[in-house]
């Protein structure tokens, strides 16, 4: 027996709900996995590096837009390694920059208050 529309409308908000709540979960279940940011770091340090390879070169070629052109690669690849670098990454941060503060109930509730909401306007 087929999905109607409305369920399967419901069961994509459902799995969205899940992945955007429990992103690790959604992973081990479909066994895919999750982007690496270790990788995102050392493309940010091999992209500064031939920055600093590039700057070098236009100062040994005296070429002025080339080392301009070498500075902003190597800026762009330390703001890559810094803006994935998770050394302060305990979760709380999450709390503290919620202007609603913390979730109560999480992804369930609001399926459910979904649920309920639906149900008593019919």
């Amino acid at each position: 027996m087929p999905l109607s529309d409305h369920e399967k409308r419901l069961l994509a908000e459902m799995e969205a709900a899940l992945q955007q709540d429990d992103p690790r979960l959604v992973s081990t279940l479909t066994g895919k996995a999750r982007t690496r940011k270790a990788s995102r770091v050392l493309t940010g340090a091999v992209t500064a590096l031939a920055g600093m390879i590039i700057i070098l070169t236009g100062l040994v070629a005296k070429v002025v837009p080339l080392g301009i052109a070498g500075f902003i690669v190597a800026l762009a690849g330390i703001v890559l390694v810094f803006s994935n670098l998770s050394l302060f990454d305990d979760g709380a941060s999450q709390a503290v920059a919620s202007p609603k503060g913390p979730k109560k109930g999480g992804w369930s509730a609001r399926l459910e208050e979904r649920w309920e909401r639906r149900n008593n306007d019919q």
